[in-house]
């Protein structure tokens, strides 16, 4: 196998979150309902949130930035090992699929008011 996309972003959390309250609605356009969501039903902290966000925004960047690319279109999740990962369908895995794009990676962080994530496409 070899690489075929990397992709990092940040996300500074408070920003994340103005624009959270100030736009309503944007949390369901940008993520699935069990995104919104810690395994145990509760809803997600907005550090959370904000690594998913910026995990997306690596995956469009991994994929080379393609435009038309849904946000709904990748969700992370976690393993029951705490494990992050990422599940692909429609805008995203045709152009993943383009590109031959088998295996991805990701990594999730936040830290000092700022999220970040790393995604790499493998195939």
């Amino acid at each position: 196998m070899s690489i075929i996309g990397v992709g990092i972003d940040v996300a500074e959390i408070d920003r994340f979150r103005a624009s959270l309250e100030r736009t309503p609605g944007l949390a369901q356009r940008v993520f699935l309902p069990e995104e919104l969501l810690l395994p145990n039903g509760e809803r997600r902290g907005i550090a959370s949130l904000a690594a998913r966000f910026a995990a997306k925004e690596a995956v469009a960047k991994a994929l080379g930035a393609p435009a038309g690319l849904h946000w709904t279109d990748a969700e992370v999740y976690v393993e029951d090992s705490g494990q992050p990962r990422l599940r692909v369908k429609g805008t995203v895995a045709a152009r993943a699929a383009e590109l031959g794009v088998q295996t991805w990676h990701v990594s999730l962080s936040h830290d000092a008011g700022v999220a970040s994530a790393v995604v790499v496409a493998e195939g």
